[in-house]
């Protein structure tokens, strides 16, 4: 996995490919509508993407809900690069992102079977577990002790 790349992604340019991978992993694979997925937000958020080989592989998107505030939403990863470590990268690349912002407390809704890899990256459970687009969910928060 020499050749992963994640970086900011410029929006204009590579949302095309940031499109295809959510619609990949959420519509088609986890059967998300459309109108849940693509929720307007896009434009006024930040996306990372990670390129394995030169080809777009997964992504994440910051929303910034205040001044101290970062919900990271969408993180996806095509089923054939998944196993390697891709989507806890691209968590790591996005907390760096939000942390040089000075941005104290992330958010994140995530899928119920997905929760340890937040863990590892030392998110906290809150709340009971709640429906979002038909999939287990749960909130998680990390706080950024500066």
């Amino acid at each position: 996995m020499s050749n992963l790349v994640i970086k900011v992604a410029d929006f204009s340019e590579e949302f095309p490919a940031i499109a295809a991978i959510r619609k990949s992993v959420f519509q088609e694979e986890q059967g998300v509508d459309p109108a849940l997925e693509f929720d307007g937000k896009d434009e006024i958020s930040q996306h990372l993407i990670a390129y394995l080989d030169v080809e777009a592989v997964g992504t994440t998107r910051i929303r910034y809900l205040d001044a101290q505030t970062a919900k990271i939403e969408r993180l996806a990863v095509l089923s054939t690069a998944r196993g390697q470590g891709i989507g806890q990268k691209i968590m790591e690349n996005a907390l760096v992102v939000i942390a040089n912002k000075n941005i104290r407390e992330v958010v994140i809704h995530s899928q119920e079977y997905v929760k340890r890899l937040y863990h590892k990256l030392n998110f906290v459970e809150e709340g009971e577990i709640f429906e979002e687009a038909g999939i287990p969910h749960v909130k998680m928060r990390k706080v950024f002790h500066f």
